[in-house]
């Protein structure tokens, strides 16, 4: 019973240590540990051997087994992770962010909907092929993307600078709602996900306590994430308005 105990006392110390440790050098120096994982499941093999118990890693970017999030609950969603919806794997990784996102940016994917987990993957597929074949962009674009089926993909999860609102892509992260929201409302599954989803960035020191959060059109030329959405994330907080460039 001793030798349990103190195994678990280990573990614990040995877990600490990951989430504590900040690389120091190399193309990916100022990442955090964000806990420990299964090798296979941390995103681009960014990870130490030896800040953790066992045959586990610490990892420096997302966990892709459990969608990214490291916070256990929290008032997270159901995120799909990025091998069970068929991500194809990135051109490369671009790097992470330096600290918890400043922004949240709200877009829409200008598509049809989607209201079941299979057709909301194909769409969450299309989005990531048009900005890997279209655009010839490294990955996916968005952090996460939602569909009306109340599931959140994970994109580029919560660390990895991502490719959608330019200007912002260093300090921000962005959700992508599947549909067009110029004339309705995302349904209440859709929009329960989002508002969960920021909640379990925070809960999980992803998202600063002090967040802005937009609409992609506050900060571009363009009507994403659509009129009617638009109009209702006025209401939610850490809203800000206004067209101000980071930096």
């Amino acid at each position: 019973m001793l030798v349990l105990l103190l195994f678990s006392l280990a573990s614990v110390a040995l877990g600490d240590q990951c989430t504590s440790h900040v690389l120091s050098s190399g193309t990916h120096a100022g990442a955090h540990g964000i806990g420990c994982v299964k090798s296979e499941c941390c995103q681009f093999g960014l990870q130490l051997g030896d800040l953790c118990p066992g045959s586990d890693v610490c990892c420096f970017s997302s966990d892709t087994c459990s969608g990214g999030s490291q916070t256990g609950g929290g008032g997270c969603p159901h995120i799909i992770s990025r091998s069970e919806w068929g991500a194809r794997a990135p051109k490369q990784h671009i790097g992470n962010m330096a600290g918890p996102a400043q922004y949240v940016f709200i877009h829409h994917g200008s598509s049809p909907p989607c209201t079941t987990k299979s057709s909301c993957i194909g769409k969450v597929k299309s989005y990531q092929d048009y900005h890997l074949d279209g655009h010839g962009w490294s990955d996916i674009g968005y952090n996460f993307v939602v569909g009306e089926d109340g599931n959140a993909y994970m994109a580029r999860g919560w660390t990895e600078i991502g490719a959608h609102t330019y200007g912002y892509n260093s300090v921000g992260i962005a959700i992508c709602v599947i549909g067009d929201f110029n004339n309705r409302l995302p349904n209440d599954a859709a929009l329960n996900t989002i508002k969960q989803l920021i909640s379990c960035g925070l809960a999980g020191g992803y998202i600063s306590s002090s967040y802005t959060l937009k609409g992609h059109r506050d900060v571009g030329s363009t009507d994403c994430p659509g009129t009617a959405l638009y109009n209702l994330i006025h209401s939610w907080p850490h809203y800000k308005s206004g067209t101000q460039r980071y930096g």
